[in-house]
């Protein structure tokens, strides 16, 4: 298990030469954590293939579950910036499936990064950093927006959670080869059906709660 704490809370980019430099950092980091996983990234090789100084990885990154948990987030923003809104007429149903499916063959493509992502965002809240909390809470907005849920009640942000838990774990028995990729998309499906969908109706269209505004104006 990588450690999770450091003496001091991580430092932030602030100017414009210090986010390229974490940019890069975080690059390096998915480059290697693709190649070798976790356990064996170690933090002299991040540093000399960003061409910055050990310090300065430490000071931004005290800890590979720092490290890593922030190569997620990055991802995940990007994700969320890549993702476009639902087709019109797509139910919640299809497109966050559309949306759980497609992101988690990116994620199957590089399994031992994926692994390594999901291992340090596990952990991460430890630290008291709250970058998993964070992460977690981007990727719940990009499902709540996929869904068309615009005003999103308690039950609402209930339902992602729950579905989010699902996903995964489904990505889970995936990564530690215990399920093929296709059982996971199953999962997703089933899920996102009985969790998105309303009683007898729940591939074609249903709010996840009463607020979903497509609903609300009939579409």
């Amino acid at each position: 298990m990588p450690r999770t704490s450091g003496e001091r809370a991580p430092a932030h980019p602030t100017s414009a030469k210090q986010r390229q430099r974490h940019a890069r950092m975080l690059r390096s980091a998915a480059r290697l954590g693709a190649q070798y996983g976790l356990e064996r990234v170690q933090m002299h090789d991040v540093a000399r293939e960003a061409d910055v100084a050990i310090a300065t990885l430490y000071r931004y990154f005290p800890s590979k579950t720092h490290l890593f948990a922030a190569v997620m987030h990055a991802q995940v923003l990007r994700l969320a910036a890549d993702t476009p809104p639902p087709a019109p007429g797509a139910g919640p149903v299809a497109a966050v499936t559309e949306l759980l499916t497609g992101a988690s063959r990116q994620l199957f493509e590089q399994p031992l990064l994926a692994l390594a992502m999901m291992r340090a965002n596990n952990v991460a809240p430890v630290d008291g950093s709250g970058r998993a909390r964070r992460t977690d809470e981007v990727l719940a907005d990009l499902m709540l927006r996929t869904a068309g849920v615009h005003e999103p009640t308690e039950r609402d942000q209930r339902v992602v959670r729950i579905l989010q838990q699902a996903w995964y774990g489904l990505l889970t028995t995936v990564l530690y080869e215990r399920s093929p990729p296709e059982a996971a998309h199953d999962g997703i499906r089933l899920a996102c059906r009985l969790l998105l969908g309303p009683p007898g109706d729940r591939e074609r269209s249903g709010p996840l709660g009463p607020r979903c505004l497509r609903c609300a104006k009939g579409h």
